[in-house]
C-alpha cells in the first residue's frame, strides 16, 4: 500500500523505518561475523541505538495514524493497524536477537529494552519469539517495551540536566575569580606604577640634594678663602703678592697744603 496517498508524513516515517530495518538486518549479519568480544559490544551497542530510533518512529507513525484515521476509509485504517503490528513485531524480533547477543557476551549493562531494576525485564524462559505471539501479545510487549524506555530516557534527560546545571554553576565562579583576577592585576599595575613615579621622585630629590650641597660647599670655600685674605692683610699690610680687598685697605698717608708749624 501506497502511504503517500493517505499522508507524505506517514509514507516518509514508513521509508526511515524501513531503511532502520534494513541496516539492523545487515547489522546483525555483521555481528555473527565479528568474533572480538570488544567489538562485539561496540556493534551491539549500535544496533541498540538503532532500534531506539525505530521505537520513536513507530510511536511517531501511531501518533500520525491516528490523527489521520477520521479522514480515511476504514479498509485503509485496517491497512494502517497492521503495517504498525508487522513493524512492531519485526523490532520485536531484533529485540529478542539482540538479548540472545548480548547474553552470549554475558553483558551486565543495563540496554535499551531492559526493565528498570538494571536486569533483564523479561527472563530467558519468558523470551518468546515474534513467530509465536499474537499481534495483542505483539502490541502489549511492544508498548511496555517503549514505556520503559521512555522512562529510561527520562532518567538520562535528568542527570543531563543535573549536569549542564553544575556545569553554569562552575562557568559562574569561573568567571566570578576571573574578574576578580583581572581586579588584581589592574591594583597591581596601579601600585606598580606608583613605585616607578616615586622612584622618579627620589631619584630628583638625591640629585636636587648633591647639587645644593655643591653650592653650598663652593660658598663655603669661597666664604674660607675670603676670610684667609684678610687675615693675611692685617697680618702683614704690606704684602704686595696680595691685591687690597676693597673696604679693607690701609689708610693712606695725605701731604698737608699748609703746615701749621712752617707757616
Amino acid at each position: 500500500m501506497d502511504f503517500s496517498e493517505i499522508s507524505e508524513e506517514l509514507a516518509e516515517i514508513e521509508g526511515q523505518i524501513n531503511d532502520i530495518f534494513r541496516a539492523l538486518s545487515n547489522g546483525f549479519q555483521k555481528l555473527e561475523k565479528i568474533k572480538d568480544p570488544n567489538r562485539r559490544s561496540r556493534q551491539l551497542e549500535e544496533l541498540t541505538d538503532k532500534m531506539r530510533e525505530c521505537k520513536r518512529l513507530i510511536k511517531e507513525f501511531e501518533r500520525v495514524m491516528k490523527e489521520v484515521e477520521s479522514r480515511n476509509t476504514q479498509d485503509a485504517n485496517k491497512k494502517l493497524n497492521e503495517k504498525k503490528q508487522s513493524m512492531i513485531k519485526e523490532l520485536n524480533s531484533y529485540v529478542a536477537l539482540k538479548k540472545q547477543h548480548a547474553n552470549s557476551l554475558e553483558n551486565k549493562r543495563v540496554d535499551l529494552f531492559d526493565g528498570p531494576g538494571g536486569g533483564d525485564g523479561v527472563g530467558d524462559e519468558k523470551v518468546m519469539l515474534a513467530s509465536t505471539m499474537t499481534n495483542q501479545q505483539l502490541m502489549d510487549t511492544g508498548h511496555q517495551m517503549m514505556d520503559e524506555t521512555d522512562q529510561a530516557i527520562e532518567r538520562s534527560k535528568k542527570v543531563v540536566e543535573d549536569t549542564v546545571n553544575v556545569g553554569a554553576e562552575t562557568a559562574a565562579a569561573l568567571n566570578a575569580q576571573t574578574e576578580q583576577m583581572n581586579r588584581i592585576v589592574n591594583e597591581l599595575d596601579s601600585i606598580h606604577f606608583s613605585i616607578k613615579k616615586a622612584s622618579q621622585l627620589v631619584k630628583e630629590i638625591g640629585r636636587s640634594v648633591a647639587t645644593d650641597r655643591c653650592i653650598m660647599a663652593l660658598l663655603f670655600l669661597i666664604v674660607i678663602g675670603v676670610i684667609a685674605i684678610i687675615i693675611v692683610k692685617i697680618v702683614n699690610p704690606h704684602n704686595k703678592d696680595i691685591r687690597d680687598i676693597p673696604g679693607f685697605a690701609p689708610p693712606v698717608s695725605r701731604k698737608l697744603l699748609w703746615d701749621p708749624n712752617g707757616g
